[in-house]
């Protein structure tokens, strides 16, 4: 039985040659992102703008969309609800409320006055803005030093070039997924950030393999025209790219159909990342060596082999 491959092994696609056009199409979609960023703003969820917090046990599995119906029709804006540990554990938040801590515990008795007797609170919390903005801070830090990290390790396992390539690559999955959110206006909470985090991670792995293969050719084919090369490194793993991000996204989907509510931000990002680390991968860090002027650094004595015509 023949392996399943998505791309045949002897594809030859001449990815440098629409290097501007790949260009010029991330970075109109770079600039988009972070010009909707400023204007119109991610919809922050609970985490990042404060509310108010409700752990509850049921009587039984809990019954997640009564909960939601009951609950939002207190009118009370964005209500997340989701199970918490066991089927019983439910994790209620809302939205922070116009005015002071008053208003909180105002609307806080509301819930547990419309939760009524049926269910047992076992905790409640009003988190507040300040708690939020921390939050932010600490989600910007957290993707900055992960950039920075990456780079130190890219730049000491290759060259400067790999490093800026890959971290300019891995800035624009980031601005791009996050202006996808804000284009489609999904809640944006410390589970997306994770995501985010973990789209960069898959992101520099794929750019890493490909890396890898073009240091290898650079060794192999010293008289290859870097283009050429660039262009058969892509290629020669472009089989493999395909096939784990497809596998990836089969069972992410899987996770978006079937997980409920409470993933669903996760696994939104999670996809739209994986499809656009995959493209960055291709069409965006290994070009990018063009433009930084990758130069050949063969030790002393090592032979190559000139490129078949």
């Amino acid at each position: 039985m023949k392996p399943l491959h998505l791309i045949p092994d002897d594809v030859n696609v001449p990815f440098l040659k629409f290097r501007k056009i790949f260009y010029i199409v991330s970075l109109v979609m770079v600039l988009a992102s972070v010009g909707l960023f400023f204007t119109k703003g991610l919809n922050f969820g609970i985490d990042f703008r404060g509310g108010i917090l409700v752990e509850i046990k049921t009587d039984g599995p809990a019954n997640i969309g009564a909960l939601r119906d009951n609950l939002g029709s207190l009118g009370l804006g964005d209500v997340s609800i989701q199970e918490f540990g066991e089927p019983d554990d439910v994790l209620i938040q809302l939205q922070r409320q116009d005015g002071d801590e008053k208003a909180q515990m105002t609307a806080l008795a509301q819930v547990t006055e419309a939760l009524g007797d049926s269910v047992t609170i076992r905790r409640s919390e009003l988190v507040g803005p300040k708690v939020g903005d921390e939050l932010k801070e600490a989600g910007i830090y957290s993707v900055v030093i992960s950039l920075l990290l990456i780079m130190v390790y890219i730049w000491f396992r290759f060259e400067w070039q790999f490093a800026v390539a890959s971290v300019i690559a891995l800035l624009h999955d980031v601005l791009i997924t996050i202006g996808f959110f804000v284009i489609t206006g999904v809640q944006f909470d410390l589970a997306t950030l994770a995501a985010i985090l973990t789209v960069a991670g898959y992101s520099i792995n794929d750019t890493v393999v490909v890396f890898d293969r073009i240091r290898e050719y650079l060794r192999k084919f010293r008289k290859m025209e870097l283009t050429d090369l660039l262009d058969l490194s892509i290629n020669s793993t472009l089989s493999r790219t395909t096939m784990t991000s497809f596998t990836t996204l089969l069972a992410l989907i899987a996770l978006f159909a079937f997980g409920g509510e409470a993933i669903r931000g996760f696994t939104m990002a999670l996809i739209f990342g994986i499809v656009v680390g995959t493209y960055s991968s291709i069409c965006v860090a290994s070009p990018l060596l063009v433009v930084l002027r990758l130069k050949r650094k063969i030790p002393e004595g090592e032979e190559g082999q000139e490129a078949n015509a």
